[in-house]
């Protein structure tokens, strides 16, 4: 169990550009929406022309998963995931700074009533959320409406971490490492929802090969299957997009997911990137391709990078 605590130390000089840094993302989410947004947008653009690996790498994600897809079509979601990155920043800092009025303005929530059902049931809910890119800001308002336990990977510097453990537990109850999956499994038999990402390569520990879109062979997590024989919860996605005409934000709420395979760890993850291949469709431009998914391959297999 993971809280916020600040610390003197963070004062020191070595921490100055971070301070900086905070404070011109502090004073950036004063703005207004639309300025936000615009801002958000050029430094995306900006990114995608410094930042040549994580495009190459975006376009090969893309190119792997669709590949019957216009190169048009494929070059265009590659300039609205960038364009999201970029936002993503801003997202962060609206996230962590502003007040809940200000967050529930630009937000429209689906669904609300299938996470009361779950919890109707007297059961924890592993909530699955994708790595969208709009995750950060859309945490936020799920915790609004149903305060749950973060999952989060430490950061490296010690002030981000306490910032960004202090900003999410705005809207959670308290944080996990994600590496504490006894911890998950105690909240879970405890009635709490659990935010949990089964969409990226972590390595090839507790991880099997099954097809994800296109891709026939993607090392998937077993992680779930791990939490779900453990706890029983409810298996709940939910999808936080951005609308495109600028006017806010759609946080999609889905039905309880009936069908989980509990015995069957291949299975399992399979039927799990079939939620995943369902969730990043609602919005693929949107969604973090800039992470070498497919990194980890089957002994033997050459890097598809």
């Amino acid at each position: 169990m993971v809280q916020a605590q600040f610390r003197t130390a963070y004062f020191h000089p070595r921490y100055w550009l971070t301070w900086l840094g905070i404070a011109a993302l502090y004073l950036v989410t004063l703005l207004p929406y639309p300025l936000i947004r615009r801002i958000g947008f050029t430094l995306g653009r900006l990114f995608m022309r410094i930042g040549k690996r994580r495009v190459k790498i975006a376009e090969r994600n893309l190119e792997l998963c669709f590949p019957d897809m216009s190169r048009e079509a494929r070059a265009q979601i590659l300039q609205e995931n960038f364009e999201s990155t970029g936002m993503a920043v801003m997202e962060t800092g609206m996230a962590w700074f502003w007040p809940d009025w200000r967050v529930k303005k630009i937000f429209q929530v689906e669904g609300l009533e299938h996470m009361r059902k779950a919890q109707a049931e007297q059961r924890g809910v592993l909530l699955i959320g994708v790595h969208f890119l709009t995750l950060e800001l859309g945490a936020r308002v799920f915790g609004m409406y149903n305060p749950g336990v973060g999952v989060y990977r430490p950061n490296n510097n010690p002030l981000m971490d306490w910032l960004q453990t202090w900003g999410r537990l705005r809207s959670n109850k308290y944080m996990i490492d994600r590496k504490d999956v006894k911890g998950m499994i105690r909240a879970l038999r405890a009635g709490e929802i659990i935010w949990y990402a089964p969409d990226h390569d972590y390595g090839p520990r507790r991880s099997v090969f099954v097809p994800l879109f296109a891709v026939d062979k993607a090392a998937t997590t077993t992680g779930t299957s791990i939490l779900m024989q453990a706890a029983d919860p409810a298996l709940v996605a939910f999808a936080p997009i951005r609308n495109k005409d600028g006017s806010g934000y759609r946080l999609v709420i889905s039905p309880a997911i009936q069908g989980f395979p509990m015995d069957d760890e291949v299975a399992a993850a399979a039927f799990m990137n079939r939620v995943v291949e369902k969730e990043i469709l609602r919005a693929p431009g949107q969604y973090m391709w800039l992470h070498r998914r497919f990194k980890t391959r089957p002994e033997g297999e050459s890097s598809l990078y």
